[in-house]
């Protein structure tokens, strides 16, 4: 009998909100940039979902671009053992990438973890929520004269 090889180390969020393996994730997905920045709002949705609920295991994750990528979003929450996970793109639209592209890599991690179920919600543009904070902001922008968002 050969002596088993060691393990693979096992990848460990860098987090300190881990949650317990079988719990569910949200993973919120936008498209990536080339320039770090461009993050930014979509970091700080994260931290406020975070806030507003504390056992909330919510991360972030890009179509290109940017790391984690949806595939090793989705591998990550695999390997911590989420039973689900619900990707919530962050587009205005649904246009190619989510009937295209976000499809194609969602089946594909669907079958390297049959045993977590991957749903797929809707972009926030088709929240009508959304779309009245982008009227407002609009509104607000013109009423100002400028085109910078409030303070």
């Amino acid at each position: 009998m050969h002596p088993s090889p060691p393990a693979a180390p096992t990848r460990v969020p860098t987090d300190t909100t881990a949650r317990a393996p079988g719990a569910s994730r949200l993973l919120l997905l936008a498209h990536g940039s080339r320039r770090a920045q461009w993050a930014s709002p979509f970091e700080q949705l994260r931290e406020l979902l975070r806030a507003r609920d504390a056992a909330l295991d919510v991360e972030l994750c890009f179509l290109e671009s940017m790391t984690p990528l949806l595939p090793q979003a989705l591998d990550e929450a695999a390997a911590c053992g989420r039973a689900a996970v619900l990707v919530v793109p962050m587009f205005l639209g649904n246009g190619a990438h989510l009937a295209r592209d976000v499809e194609q890599q969602l089946r594909a991690a669907r079958e390297r973890h049959p045993a977590m179920r991957i749903e797929l919600g809707a972009a926030a543009g088709d929240s009508p929520i959304v779309l009245r904070a982008l009227a407002e902001h609009a509104l607000q922008c013109l009423l100002r004269g400028d085109g910078r968002a409030p303070a």
